[in-house]
């Protein structure tokens, strides 16, 4: 920590911090969680976000990993304001389908979160339109407190070497990142609905008519995808400067309800193994105790009511949904005001 605020204290004008981690391995996990609950203490007032990288069935390294997830969820409600969501067995979907790589290496996985995180952080790092900073984006994308749990994906994706031969617009663009084969999580959009999201786009060529058009076109198109109660939820940003490598590309964030799926599938696993206490003694040994165990489930399933209900909710049932809901908002906002 005293490196962090000899850190700080360099900074002119401090944002918030970034946590990169494993929520499948007790350092991720446990460790993880254990940093961004000191730097919530130390700093209150600046933004925290998460790039959790979620265990998935197909691609598991240890067997604790439900116990390891569940108890990090339970923290990255209270202690994280954005959490972006990534799995292995998207990615390695990504590598293998659309990349045609037969056996992808963990560099394969990273260079595609590489691009996600280069592409959410454009706005911070050059001009931009919209959500220029981590505060303004949380305003944007968080519209009840503990539904922060973001999906991402990136367009174009190509195999190597073709990208420089392929003629890609605005609208091929915006097809291809709201398309379920970009998301780099094991969760199903379709399977939801969007409570908000945002598309950053980047290109010397991109016009703010194209990008305008192309989003009007895709939510004319998925309506039925989108809740209605909250109006012009989709947020674009423009940047001039392109990737490397690429003459335009486009990164999509999006708020969904088809998170629980994700919740869901880490739940069921979990209380299959807490039910008959397997592997419990590695954590009680350590000094923890199993009514923390039981806590952490008890909030990972009111979570995924919580998902659950603002998935099925019209504009007539939130009279009693919004109470209370506004202090999170309100709290980024008045922070977002003192930067100014």
């Amino acid at each position: 920590m005293e490196v962090v605020r000899h850190e700080t204290e360099r900074c002119e004008v401090l944002q918030g911090f970034q946590i990169i981690h494993s929520l499948g391995g007790g350092t991720g996990s446990g460790l993880g969680t254990l940093i961004m609950g000191k730097l919530k203490e130390e700093f209150p007032d600046r933004m925290m976000n998460s790039w959790s990288i979620l265990p998935s069935p197909k691609v598991s390294d240890t067997v604790v990993e439900p116990y390891n997830a569940t108890l990090c969820f339970h923290q990255l409600v209270e202690t994280s304001d954005l959490t972006f969501s990534i799995d292995n067995e998207a990615l390695f979907d990504i590598c293998q389908t659309t990349l045609k790589k037969s056996n992808p290496s963990y560099s394969d996985l990273n260079s595609l979160i590489a691009n996600v995180m280069a592409g959410c952080s454009t706005t911070l790092r050059f001009p931009g339109q919209l959500n220029a900073d981590l505060r303004k984006l949380a305003v944007n994308m968080v519209p009840f407190p503990r539904l922060h749990f973001l999906m991402c994906g990136f367009a174009p994706l190509t195999a190597p070497g073709a990208a420089a031969y392929e003629k890609i617009s605005v609208a091929d663009l915006t097809q291809q990142v709201f398309s379920p084969q970009s998301i780099m999580a094991a969760s199903d959009p379709r399977l939801g609905r969007y409570l908000t999201a945002a598309t950053i786009f980047r290109g010397s060529n991109v016009s703010s008519r194209d990008v305008e058009d192309a989003m009007v076109a895709v939510q004319e198109k998925n309506s039925d995808f989108f809740v209605e109660w909250i109006p012009n939820s989709v947020m674009t940003s423009l940047c001039q400067v392109p990737p490397h490598g690429l003459r335009m590309a486009a990164t999509f964030i999006g708020n969904s309800t088809a998170q629980q799926e994700l919740f869901k599938r880490t739940q069921a696993q979990y209380s299959a193994m807490f039910r008959r206490r397997a592997f419990l003694h590695w954590y009680t040994n350590e000094g923890m105790d199993e009514m923390e165990f039981t806590e952490a489930e008890s909030n990972l399933i009111d979570l995924i009511a919580e998902y659950q209900q603002y998935s099925v909710a019209g504009i007539d049932d939130l009279d009693e949904v919004y109470e209370g809901e506004e202090d999170q908002v309100e709290g980024y906002e008045n922070g977002y005001e003192e930067e100014q």
